[in-house]
């Protein structure tokens, strides 16, 4: 499985964050260990406390556990790879709170340790813990049977189209995927033997090179987003200005933006916006499917969880019948009736513990695989929305690119008229 992890602070925000119902399904808190409070706010809180009698400012250590969508991992095995994680890293011991995640039909889970060690008041140490992560997480592949992401097989592999922070909240402002930019851009580049010819295939998707202000070259899209080149390209930038011959009177970003806005048609725009209302329609519809079946889903494990504690509560009054009181239990504990008897009640609960875990088990089983099914519908029509938006920003940069041949053969015939009349 995936792992991620990272020290910080601030353990109401990140309790805010674990506890936000609207990003997710499903929640549970599943462990609170070394806790005084029962709630992950009150947890927080105390760990927290105890750091002020430290210069320890990253207080927590914060882990997120991915398995593959597809796999079907039970509680206990995320809680063996934490118990694997905490020797690893030195927190055995230490105050910790396990969260489970459900959305989009994959089920995750958080631990956060408190760094704090409150005999001695100092910070456990989490030297190189994102190499140690790497290979408790290449062994859980392993281990597991499951197919391995090609970045961590090695880390040459890693996808190139990953995007930052920064790229993916440009992308949310106007609803394109960033990793369509660097695809195309990308294809682009390696196709191109010229940087003419680069700066044609850019044009032909909708994207026009500018020269920036303060980072080289950029690219501009047709709704006027400004992109860095080598961002896009994945490389550096003296890398492009080894392969081609950069042209030192590229216009300026306004006036790239400023020829744009002058040549998009109203009927481009149409298409554009008909295409993202179709999306949102259909969208919506399957977030209303989406909704209908959280809350469904939610009332089955209420349901069962209800009953389970009925049984349980029932069993217990009958372990409890069992054990005599007074002068006959006196009798039982001296013949050895009543440790038997305890044995056999103990062995009893723990079969129930272990047949209301599998019962969980398999409803959350049953439930990912009808909310998988639900989830590849999302991808589907995620999937058609931008390939639909590629194709018109297609037929966007193919426009662009004939208007303006169009205005230069327009210019070049009127001065060959003026230079006809001259002579």
């Amino acid at each position: 499985m995936i792992l991620k992890a990272s020290q910080r602070g601030a353990g109401q925000d990140l309790a805010a964050h674990l506890m936000k119902m609207d990003d997710n399904e499903h929640l549970s808190v599943h462990e609170l260990r070394g806790f005084a409070s029962d709630t992950l706010h009150g947890a927080f809180r105390e760990a927290e406390a105890i750091s002020k009698g430290t210069k320890c400012r990253q207080y927590l250590f914060s882990l997120s556990l991915s398995p593959p969508s597809d796999a079907r991992v039970r509680v206990e095995d995320f809680e063996a790879a934490i118990e694997r994680i905490e020797k690893r890293l030195d927190l055995e011991g230490q105050p910790r709170a396990i969260v489970f995640h459900e959305k989009e039909g994959r089920r995750h889970a958080h631990c956060v340790w408190s760094r704090i060690d409150a005999e001695t008041m100092t910070a456990r140490q989490m030297s190189f813990f994102k190499t140690k992560l790497t290979g408790i997480s290449r062994d859980l592949y392993l281990e597991h049977g499951w197919t391995m992401p090609q970045g961590l097989l090695d880390a040459s592999m890693r996808d190139p189209t990953n995007f930052t922070l920064a790229e993916w909240q440009q992308a949310k402002r106007q609803g394109v995927d960033p990793r369509l930019i660097k695809q195309v851009g990308q294809a682009c580049w390696k196709g191109a033997d010229s940087f003419k010819a680069f700066t044609g295939a850019m044009q032909s998707h909708g994207l026009h090179l500018a020269a920036g202000d303060r980072r080289g070259i950029v690219v501009v899209d047709y709704q006027g987003e400004v992109y860095s080149l080598a961002r896009v390209l994945n490389c550096k930038a003296r890398d492009i200005e080894k392969r081609f011959y950069l042209p030192e009177d590229l216009d300026g970003v306004d006036q790239v933006k400023a020829d744009i806005a002058k040549r998009m048609t109203p009927a481009i725009r149409r298409h554009i916006e008909e295409a993202r209302k179709a999306f949102e329609k259909r969208s919506a519809e399957l977030g209303e499917k989406k909704a209908a079946m959280t809350d469904a889903h939610r009332t089955e494990r209420a349901a069962l969880n209800t009953r389970h504690t009925t049984q349980w509560e029932m069993e217990s009054r009958e372990r409890a019948a069992r054990l005599p009181t007074g002068l006959r239990g006196l009798w039982h504990r001296i013949t050895g009736k009543y440790q038997e008897a305890r044995r056999t009640n103990e062995l009893e609960a723990e079969g129930t513990r272990l047949r209301h875990a599998q019962e969980r088990q398999d409803l959350i089983d049953v439930q990912r695989e009808r909310r998988a099914v639900l989830q590849a519908e999302f991808k589907d029509l995620r999937s058609a929305q931008a390939k639909q938006l590629l194709e018109l920003r297609g037929d966007i940069g193919r426009f662009l690119k004939f208007t303006r041949q169009h205005q230069t053969q327009a210019r070049s015939r009127e001065h060959s008229i003026g230079l006809r009349l001259d002579f």
